[in-house]
């Protein structure tokens, strides 16, 4: 059985070393690749993740690792690290400070610490099952919003909403008080934070979802999958983070009713 205190100690370890090699890397001339699902990646994605999984690899040698860049090993062991080096690539590359680095770790495929750290600005949220989200130290606490009209909203890209999920983004829109744009993981960690009260998303990977859930969990928030589902290596990638449960189960409704319609 794995000592979580000693786990996050060895996480914000790492993230010091990956904030580094960030920093160095930022807004300097960078090679930028494109992947074939179009998103870029550069070297410095690359170096971090490297340098995260030596660190793994020697620390808990008999853990698994999910990457984002450097793929999937021993995904079949109780314990597994998920890690997203540059989560908000295309900020990275633009020169725009909201980038971040993700780590989780798993055991049996549920989260049981998270982390989001932004190396810019020197910020870190740490999430560990049974103890309360932190941030810098400081435990952090979601807001007190029950209801979508006065709801403080994010989501990363509209332009992600297409075809079949643009009634999602019109409820959304039409639904909450405030609705902004970007951030990708940091709109979590605002979530956390108490700034802002509800992120919806679309097209997430296990490394860019995983990672947030201990640190929503543990800021008294909610977080799942667009049906309610528990969020897990094998979900689709909507997922819906709030404030509340009142929150969730409203803009759940929506989603639900949505699907009646389209289903009609």
């Amino acid at each position: 059985m794995i000592n979580l205190a000693d786990a996050l100690a060895f996480a914000n370890r790492s993230a010091d070393e990956a904030g580094g090699i960030a920093r160095d890397y930022f807004r300097n001339t960078l090679d930028v690749e494109h992947k074939d699902d179009d998103s870029p990646v550069t070297v410095a994605d690359r170096a971090i993740e490297e340098q995260l999984r030596l660190r793994i690899k020697g620390a808990y040698p008999d853990h698994g690792i999910f990457g984002e860049e450097h793929g999937v090993e021993n995904l079949d062991r109780s314990y597994v690290w998920v890690i997203d080096p540059i989560d908000g690539t295309k900020s990275f590359v633009t020169g725009h400070p909201l980038f971040g680095g993700l780590t989780a770790l798993l055991q049996d495929g549920t989260p049981q610490l998270g982390q989001i750290d932004m190396p810019m600005l020197g910020e870190r949220w740490c999430g560990v099952a049974g103890a309360p989200t932190t941030m810098n130290g400081t435990p952090v606490q979601t807001s007190d919003c029950r209801d979508l009209a006065s709801a403080y909203a994010y989501t990363t890209d509209p332009l992600l909403f297409a075809g079949h999920k643009q009634p999602v983004f019109d409820a959304l829109r039409n639904s909450v008080r405030l609705l902004r744009f970007g951030g990708d993981c940091y709109t979590y960690a605002l979530l956390a934070s108490g700034y802002c009260d509800l992120v919806l998303e679309t097209g997430l990977e296990p490394y860019d979802y995983l990672p947030v859930v201990q640190v929503i969990q543990g800021a008294g928030g909610v977080i799942t999958d667009w049906h309610g589902q528990p969020l897990g290596i094998a979900s689709s990638g909507d997922v819906l983070a709030a404030a509340t449960p009142e929150l969730h189960a409203e803009m759940l409704a929506k989603l639900n009713e949505l699907r009646v319609t389209e289903a009609a």
